[in-house]
């Protein structure tokens, strides 16, 4: 079977699992037409046979459907993506939910995960800059502790600190997970963290009439090394 009936195939399949309930309750949280509502378990199970197969996961994110884009996110191996490919992601992302998640999860991955982060916050496209803050934390989670620059995330630290309120909403919600991440991830950094959590106190974003909360950064940290799992590291962004 060839890549655009393969495709074609899952997206039918897609469709019959799709959960009216489930489906309201994705447009409630940023989702956008077209989507069918399918539970990530039932994605997970579809893709068993695609696992790796990149263009395949290319052409099911060419869809624009939401569904078929997150699973093309839990499919693909960012690590052989390349800057282009994560570039138009990035811009063809069916909502915020995408960018943030599903694009963030194969950017951290890949060996542009650091330039593409710092470029995308500083885009003017305030849905593309959210990528970016949740790039980092995504990156934050799965990078070897050596490889963390501390002169680079102590200064976005700080740049968080002075710009986090004048932010748009996603772009608030994603540099408050950053610090999160920061503080979670990076023993080095971890006081910085909830001190700056501190100053800058619980932040205000626009959940979109969900129950969803915003988490105030330096008691999810503080939970963290309750937990002890403090700079312990993930395997895979990916969920």
């Amino acid at each position: 079977m060839n890549t655009s009936d393969a495709v074609e195939q899952v997206v039918a399949q897609l469709k019959s699992l799709g959960l009216d309930s489930y489906r309201n309750t994705m447009l409630k949280h940023g989702a956008q037409e077209p989507i069918f509502g399918v539970k990530i378990e039932e994605m997970k199970k579809l893709m068993k046979p695609y696992k790796g197969d990149l263009a395949f996961a290319y052409a099911l994110f060419d869809t624009g459907i939401y569904d078929a884009q997150y699973m093309a996110g839990l499919l693909a191996d960012g690590s052989k993506m390349t800057e282009v490919q994560l570039q138009h992601w990035v811009e063809v992302a069916n909502s915020h939910g995408i960018r943030e998640y599903s694009v963030a999860w194969v950017t951290a991955e890949s060996s542009f995960a650091m330039p593409l982060a710092l470029a995308w916050i500083d885009s003017s496209n305030a849905e593309i800059a959210a990528a970016g803050w949740s790039t980092l934390s995504s990156y934050l989670s799965v990078i070897d502790h050596a490889k963390v620059d501390l002169k680079v995330f102590s200064k976005l630290l700080r740049r968080v600190q002075t710009q986090i309120h004048q932010a748009p909403n996603r772009v608030r919600y994603c540099m408050n997970g950053f610090v999160i991440a920061l503080g979670s991830y990076v023993p080095d950094l971890t006081e910085a963290a909830i001190v700056a959590g501190q100053e800058m106190g619980q932040i205000s974003v626009d959940m979109g009439g969900t129950s969803c909360k915003v988490p105030f950064a330096p008691d999810y940290i503080g939970k963290v090394v309750e937990r002890g799992n403090l700079g312990k590291k993930r395997k895979t962004s990916k969920c």
